[in-house]
């Protein structure tokens, strides 16, 4: 997914580095994760706080203020659980550009305060990711919004690889994508298998359930 790289407003770039003992003391870290932190980041960035006072937008509920965290890396790509636990030790959505030897790419996954318990949020699985783009890609003005939350909703739907039906919520695009992702892996391994199977009867029968996969693929995807 091709999405554009933002230039940020002089008003809202702190551009302060964040420990990374800090994110490990706010979250679960396993030795894993702790090794991920490591040997994948070289750098963790608060790059910007686009909020009322730095913005001029009026925060709303689910999105008071909206966070730019860039992230430095040591290899060519970041683990998803890295992503996470500073998604978990941060309490406000966040955009994240991972700056590497492959370009930039922008990331994020969607967040918004529990309904249970308004002090914690609840964070999405999946992570739309822009392609990597090059360093010297130029940068954009931020889109025209009435809010964040409006805001937050234009940069998260330009990460993601289909666009919102007639008045979807981003919250049901998100789940119907997410369906048409674990889909789409299941296609592939039946192509897999259908490719190693030797016998015709049972390639006939994996095609017509790969079939039934392509179908509710389409039907996920109009």
């Amino acid at each position: 997914m091709t999405a554009p790289l933002y230039q940020y407003p002089a008003k809202t770039v702190l551009s302060r580095v964040v420990a990374k003992q800090r994110i490990l003391a706010h979250v679960r870290a396993s030795n894993r994760l702790r090794e991920r932190l490591r040997d994948e980041v070289g750098q963790i960035n608060w790059h910007a706080k686009l909020a009322h006072n730095t913005l001029n937008l009026p925060g709303t509920f689910d999105v008071p203020e909206l966070q730019v965290f860039v992230i430095t890396l040591k290899g060519e790509d970041l683990h998803r659980d890295v992503l996470r636990a500073i998604d978990r030790a941060i309490p406000f959505p966040i955009l994240f550009e991972l700056h590497g030897v492959r370009g930039i790419r922008v990331t994020a996954a969607y967040k918004r305060p529990s309904q249970a318990d308004v002090s914690k949020w609840v964070l999405h699985d999946h992570y739309a990711s822009s392609d990597w783009l090059s360093a010297d890609t130029p940068r954009q003005p931020l889109p025209t919004s009435i809010d964040l939350k409006q805001l937050y909703q234009q940069l998260l739907r330009n990460l993601l690889p289909a666009p919102a039906r007639q008045g979807e919520a981003q919250p049901d695009q998100l789940e119907r994508l997410r369906a048409m992702e674990f889909l789409k892996k299941d296609a592939d391994k039946l192509e897999k298998r259908m490719r190693n199977e030797k016998q015709f009867n049972r390639k006939v029968e994996i095609n017509a359930e790969l079939r039934s996969i392509r179908e509710k693929i389409a039907a996920y995807d109009t």
